[in-house]
């Protein structure tokens, strides 16, 4: 295989992926040191040094959808105005993510940062529980090596934002927070609808992947979809209020 081919992905034969392997352990464990030791050395750092920890994960990420998409450019023949969208724009929730967190660093706004973190960090999980992209055998491509690094820097860079204090979640301004996720929300319907570059990069439309592996009907399926969105966002509110409420108790014990 020539280096081209790697780049472009030119699979010289088919490759499957190959879930819960060494390579996925391993990639998961360098993922949970590098969380640790990210909030073991800069936990207690000044601003400016945690914000250069965050401007190089999401350096790292900016680098990587750059370079995907000059190769998607350099190896298409299809210039079309639908088609540049589909290569310019991020298209799967995944990638989403990916520009969530970046525009979070450059505008520097906590609401942002929480909702990039909470974004990337259920994007990361899904994709760690059962990769449907990424660890593939026998041939581990540029798409692969793209897949795999993109949401390990999601996975490390959501809990980073969250272990370095990037993040606030306060109940009052949750709305800021809700806001993001109405403005993704539409941004993916537009992407169905009218762009068409997308068929459901937020798996809520009928006979997506996840509807099923899990085998349910669409209407129970968007029942627990929508209940499950609003736990999982509330959760990160629910338990950063309950460690506010028990720091204020144990300072009035202590002053007492």
């Amino acid at each position: 295989m020539s280096f081209k081919d790697w780049l472009f992905t030119n699979y010289p034969s088919a490759s499957k992926v190959q879930p819960w392997g060494i390579a996925h352990i391993l990639t998961l464990a360098l993922c949970v040191f590098l969380i640790i030791a990210i909030a073991f050395l800069f936990k207690n750092r000044d601003k400016k040094a945690k914000r250069t920890v965050l401007w190089v994960l999401v350096g790292l990420i900016l680098f990587f959808e750059i370079a995907r998409r000059i190769i998607n450019f350099a190896k298409s023949t299809d210039f079309s105005f639908n088609s540049i969208l589909h290569t310019l724009l991020p298209r799967p929730w995944c990638a989403i993510s990916c520009w969530a967190l970046i525009i979070s660093a450059i505008f520097n706004k906590k609401y942002m940062y929480n909702f990039a973190s909470i974004t990337s960090l259920l994007c990361a999980i899904i994709f760690f529980a059962y990769p449907g992209v990424g660890f593939k055998s026998p041939y581990f491509l540029f798409d692969d090596l793209y897949s795999v690094v993109t949401h390990c820097l999601l996975l490390i860079t959501s809990i980073s934002l969250m272990t370095l204090n990037f993040t606030a979640f306060r109940y009052k301004k949750i709305w800021k927070v809700a806001l993001c996720y109405i403005v993704i929300l539409v941004y993916s319907l537009l992407e169905i609808y009218v762009l068409k570059i997308e068929n459901d990069p937020m798996y809520f439309m009928p006979n997506n992947d996840v509807q099923n592996i899990v085998g349910f009907s669409y209407s129970t399926y968007l029942i627990i979809y929508i209940a499950f969105t609003l736990i999982y966002f509330n959760l990160f509110y629910i338990i950063y209020e309950l460690k506010r409420k028990k720091a204020r108790n144990k300072n009035l014990i202590e002053d007492e």
